[in-house]
């Protein structure tokens, strides 16, 4: 080979394509895998409204030591101070979120929601909301510890977690504080 001659060998031609073949696959696995993890934007804000919906009607029921119903429910300072039914964890016997003759009246009444489990997102009519039949929603609930100067024992913190399609969860809380009694 004369000093004239310019090229690649047949040699060098292999190399080159085998590096840039792996560079190229190694960039589009990287691409492969974001677009298999990332959350459909359309899945993931639905499941963000239906959090945020579930967590502010919780929120909006009262936290109190008695059930609501209770004839001293405005004036009890402790559970012992009600005139009937202190308020557990979980709805009392009848009570179900579904139901306008006895729906959820307290806070506390949504722990573990939904019970019994129920497949898709429901109106608090029991009817299936359509087109979110994949989505499955959930609350949990925990006694906070003292709070913004708030005694330990009088907040709860309050979870939702929303499952949607491909397995997307969101997950929102927030803190509820028991009304002081109406002295």
């Amino acid at each position: 080979m004369s000093t004239d001659e310019r090229g690649l060998s047949l040699i060098e031609l292999l190399v080159f394509i085998v590096v840039v073949g792996i560079a190229v696959t190694g960039v589009l696995s990287v691409f492969s895998l974001n677009a298999r993890t990332s959350a459909d934007p359309v899945v993931q804000k639905q499941a963000l409204a239906i959090a945020d919906s579930l967590l502010e009607e919780v929120l909006a029921k009262p936290y109190t030591y008695c059930d609501p119903d209770d004839a001293n429910v405005e004036t009890a300072a402790n559970v012992a101070g009600c005139a009937t039914t202190p308020e557990g964890m979980g709805p009392e016997a009848g009570e179900t979120r579904y139901s306008n003759l006895t729906p959820f009246d307290n806070v506390n009444d949504y722990s573990g929601f939904p019970t019994p489990m129920v497949t898709g997102i429901v109106d608090l009519n029991g009817n299936a909301v359509p087109g979110l039949g994949a989505y499955t929603a959930t609350v949990q609930m925990q006694p906070a510890g003292a709070f913004n100067g708030i005694p330990a024992g009088e907040t709860l913190l309050v979870t939702v977690t929303v499952t949607g399609p491909g397995s997307h969860s969101v997950t929102l809380s927030g803190y509820r504080t028991r009304y002081a009694p109406n002295l």
